[in-house]
């Protein structure tokens, strides 16, 4: 049996051009096999990689480590979140999501003077207005900052600026990472790779066997998630609820704006932490809702998953309940439905955010099929676009 992304992409070219499916399946489908060759371009750039981030102070005495500020808008900035706890785990030091759109109005506020800083700037088309104009004031007017730039697009402006920068290194990515459907997939997938290969970047041999886990993990979960998905999709959801903690807090961001985003707010799409829901947002839970869960691997986060999922569904406060996980224990009994490997990948949480997102890109996908939209374009009246708006100054 096909599962439905296999039947689009295997659309003849005008169907698929008509019906605005030409990429994101695509761009979808792709992401294992294109994680490989992420580690594979960015391990040939290891002593390179090494001798900067060595001086950017990496490898100095603890306390005098820089402080790391992850910097991105939007899915750029989940990234960062995907990535901040594994990074301050290996690399032992202060490391801070923080959004271009945040960094850009506040910036005296959050570059207080004194101490180093090294700054990762994420972004796919290297173009974004808020992510070009915060580091153009960083390099005029904070010259000692380290600058280390992951983008898919090499003629971007984010990497034009660093380069020729005596502190700054700049990763570009594989050209089809470089998403040409307005939603980030590939390129969210493949920039939280080369944050974990840059968590590693002294020890990349602990990091492969993870890498070709996550890999074979989404291979064998995508025909699944994608049945799933759309059968979820074709029953009208008016709202998605996508919870997760610790790493898997990025994911959830992401899944939600992958919802929204694919939908045109058909969907109306909330992330939140497992605990955090219960403070508040979970009145917004009705009948109409499409609950998921991002369950943890490490014991004490997933007594809590599991515990606020068998509370929805002793309250029935949702339609359905979807267990995302890397197994099947105990979660048959906690939720409606149940997504994980057939098999038992070791994958700890700091690493799961690349497989965790694909349900929530794929639900995206087929919700905005149902809406009668165009997923490579999918906002009608031109309220998002790919690359946003550039801002204007009175």
């Amino acid at each position: 049996m096909v599962d439905p992304l296999s039947s689009l992409l295997h659309l003849p070219p005008s169907q698929k051009l008509e019906q605005g499916v030409r990429y994101t399946p695509q761009e979808i489908a792709q992401q294992p096999e294109t994680w490989a060759h992420t580690l594979l371009q960015l391990q040939a750039r290891s002593p390179e990689i090494q001798e900067f981030l060595r001086a950017a102070g990496l490898r100095g005495p603890r306390e005098r480590r820089p402080t790391v500020f992850l910097v991105g808008a939007g899915t750029s900035d989940y990234i960062g979140q995907s990535l901040h706890l594994l990074l301050k785990e290996q690399w032992q030091c202060e490391v801070m999501p923080v959004a271009s759109t945040s960094l850009l109005p506040d910036f005296a506020e959050y570059l207080q003077p004194g101490g180093s800083r090294l700054w990762i700037s994420f972004s796919r088309s290297g173009d974004s207005p808020e992510g070009v104009a915060v580091l153009e004031r960083a390099l005029e007017e904070q010259p000692e900052i380290f600058h280390l730039v992951v983008t898919c697009n090499p003629s971007g402006r984010i990497a034009r600026a660093v380069a020729g920068q005596a502190r700054s290194l700049t990763l570009v990515l594989d050209d089809r990472t470089n998403d040409r459907g307005l939603a980030m997939t590939s390129s969210f997938t493949n920039m939280v790779l080369s944050g974990q290969f840059l968590a590693h970047a002294w020890n990349s041999g602990e990091y492969e066997p993870i890498v070709r886990n996550l890999a074979e993990a989404a291979r064998q979960i995508l025909p699944a998630a994608a049945g799933l998905a759309e059968e979820l999709a074709r029953e009208d959801f008016g709202r998605a609820f996508f919870v997760g903690s610790g790493a898997l807090a990025g994911a959830a961001m992401e899944s939600a704006l992958k919802t929204l985003e694919l939908s045109a707010g058909r969907v109306l799409a909330m992330a939140q932490s497992t605990l955090g829901l219960r403070h508040g947002p979970m009145a917004a839970l009705d009948g109409a809702t499409l609950f998921a869960g991002l369950v943890s691997t490490e014991p004490r986060r997933r007594a809590y998953d599991l515990n606020l999922l068998r509370e929805i569904g002793s309250k029935r406060l949702v339609r359905t309940r979807i267990a995302i996980a890397t197994d099947r224990d105990d979660l048959d009994s906690a939720a409606d439905r149940v997504l994980a490997p057939e098999f038992r990948p070791a994958i700890p949480d700091l690493y799961r955010p690349p497989l965790d997102v694909l349900f929530g890109q794929l639900f995206g996908l087929f919700a905005s099929i149902r809406c009668g939209l165009k997923p490579d374009d999918p906002s009608p009246n031109g309220a998002i676009s790919r690359v946003v708006q550039a801002i204007e100054h009175s």
